[in-house]
């Protein structure tokens, strides 16, 4: 294992070592600008999250809903570009030492070239990527320039997705998979519920690789939810919607910092529930 996906397996693992799971944020580059892009996602480290997932905008995201989709209009309105999103990894990993990954859909990194952006996202100092459209089955050429490159590749699994399925799907990946917890796009939802307990159990039984779940977490509670039987807690829309509703950019900074702060201490709440539920 080579280039930050250790440093991401490390983190994983070190969460785990604490009896807890860890708190992976989602941030779009470029919103609300490109440099207050990069201090949100430095702010939210400084909030507790563990990994955080840098988004590529794009002018069609079909897995990511309202809240997403205003930001990466923002983003894209204010000319993001490729380079601005690796610009964010970089910054943000050299501030922080942390694991930084980049969410895109395939098309963008097809047209840029896939030897190009593996090879400029490794010297950013990512750790992979989040392909949430690319099929395992056309998944060959990304892997093969990832590995090179020491970038993770996660694939999204869902709950309809059948058990030889997932297995297909988690014997591809690497870093961790990323379990979404229900049908639909991004977004906060009332509840999460028992289908992602559920998707988290049938991944498990085919890899040893960290199960993550997203979609839907907003909430500290939810946060502690989550963290009671999965091995990651991914949020998004939430992080994006207190960025959106401040009356400016330092505010909204310092409430994604401050949410951060909240599911952090949601996590760890779970994991002292799962770990009474063992004892």
């Amino acid at each position: 294992m080579s280039g930050n996906v250790r440093l991401l397996s490390e983190t994983l693992a070190a969460a785990k070592a604490e009896g807890r799971s860890a708190l992976i944020a989602y941030l779009p580059a470029g919103f609300p600008t490109v440099d207050g892009g990069i201090e949100a996602v430095k702010a939210v480290f400084e909030g507790g999250a563990d990994i955080v997932e840098v988004g590529l905008p794009h002018s069609d995201p079909v897995l990511d809903g309202p809240v997403i989709q205003t930001a990466d209009d923002i983003a894209l309105r204010g000319g993001v570009r490729i380079a601005d999103v690796l610009r964010t990894v970089r910054e943000a990993y050299t501030a922080t030492g942390k694991p930084v990954l980049v969410m895109t859909y395939w098309n963008p990194i097809d047209r840029y070239g896939v030897e190009r952006f593996t090879a400029e996202l490794a010297e950013a100092g990512g750790a992979g990527c989040i392909l949430p459209d690319l099929p395992v089955e056309e998944s060959g050429l990304w892997r093969e320039h990832a590995t090179k490159h020491g970038l993770a590749t996660v694939f999204v699994v869902a709950p309809s997705s059948r058990d030889a399925r997932i297995a297909t799907i988690t014997e591809a990946g690497s870093g961790f998979v990323y379990a979404a917890s229900l049908m639909g796009v991004t977004g906060t939802r009332a509840s999460v519920g028992a289908q992602a307990e559920d998707l988290v159990r049938r991944v498990r039984a085919t890899t040893e690789l960290p199960v993550c779940v997203g979609l839907g977490v907003s909430t500290p509670a939810q946060a502690e939810e989550v963290a009671g039987f999965a091995d990651g807690v991914i949020v998004g829309s939430a992080f994006v919607k207190r960025i959106l509703d401040a009356p400016d950019t330092d505010s909204g900074i310092a409430a994604a910092r401050e949410l951060a702060a909240e599911l952090a201490a949601g996590v760890r709440a779970g994991a002292r529930r799962r770990g009474a539920a063992q004892s």
